[in-house]
């Protein structure tokens, strides 16, 4: 547990001197969202911005009306994580469930230091923990040894169900971090809905295992979610392309649905150094948030 926390510290103070150094703005506004929320309508006066019309509420006829809006006075951070048995791919302390994991623990710590209120559901096919948003550093360590010590009950995945049981919980636009390497199929409605009620960035972890397997001939491959064994010939060349190309299909269609919802995508390998990649988002999000 010490180790871990002082990973993620060292991630966190390198990660503000590099957006101190390389951004203008401050930290504060990677987890904010639009910065305002809706607050009434009001009929249009001359020089107001057409983009703020309501035509939902104009088109019943009784003039042209504009939404208002009011300053949000408080962010609430919300991640999603997948804890099911497919993130256990990676070598021995860097599974894809351990980089899930540090990320979260990584970014809730470093939200909650700026003021947000932040909250937590872990879910497999199955609703696995749930910590409830709150502000304060003990609550951000209180998040940390939770993930620490999770001990998931279910091997399933259900990204659905993760979905739906987070719109549930959060009913004000907040910042939704969703953490999984995506291995399930039909969440693609979810993704969509998410996106369009909060502002969503999705982190799709990965490891090469998945798609490089050893030439061993035919061998027996055990899922551990569904628990059943198949054999395969690992060393056969349409085995080994049909692999990839469905991992790069998956990966692309997901990249393309975020971006078509306007959600943030960002793919990370459990062998690959991930702060670079975190500092490369911030930016994005920086840049989008004060042209907005």
């Amino acid at each position: 547990m010490k180790d871990f926390l002082k990973k993620l510290r060292r991630y966190e103070i390198e990660i503000r001197k590099a957006i101190t150094s390389q951004m203008q703005g401050d930290f504060h506004s990677i987890f904010k969202g639009s910065g305002l929320e809706f607050d009434d309508v009001r009929q249009y006066q001359y020089g107001d911005d057409i983009r703020t019309i309501d035509w939902n509420v104009t088109a019943k006829g009784h003039g042209t009306f504009v939404k208002t809006f009011k300053e949000e006075k408080e962010q609430t951070v919300f991640f999603i994580l997948d804890v099911s048995a497919s993130q256990e791919i990676g070598a021995d302390g860097q599974q894809k469930i351990d980089i899930g994991k540090e990320l979260c623990g990584l970014l809730a710590l470093s939200a909650i230091k700026e003021g947000s209120q932040v909250g937590v559901l872990c879910y497999s096919d199955k609703k696995e923990k749930y910590i409830k948003p709150a502000k304060g550093l003990r609550h951000a360590y209180q998040i940390i040894d939770s993930l620490f010590n999770l001990k998931p009950s279910s091997t399933g995945t259900n990204l659905n169900l993760g979905i739906r049981s987070a719109m549930n919980m959060i009913h004000r636009k907040s910042v939704i971090i969703m953490i999984s390497d995506f291995v399930d199929d039909d969440y693609q409605q979810g993704i969509k809905a998410l996106a369009k009620k909060h502002d969503l960035v999705v982190i799709h972890l990965s490891d090469r295992r998945e798609t490089h397997f050893p030439r061993l001939g035919i061998v027996p491959l055990y899922d551990k979610e569904s628990k059943k064994t198949i054999w395969v010939n690992t060393s056969a060349p349409a085995f080994r392309k049909k692999v990839e190309t469905i991992y790069q299909g998956n990966q692309y269609d997901l990249e393309k649905l975020c971006k078509k919802n306007q959600a943030n995508y960002l793919s990370i390998s459990t062998e690959e150094e991930y702060v670079p990649k975190l500092i490369r988002l911030f930016r994005v999000r920086n840049k989008v948030r004060k042209s907005g």
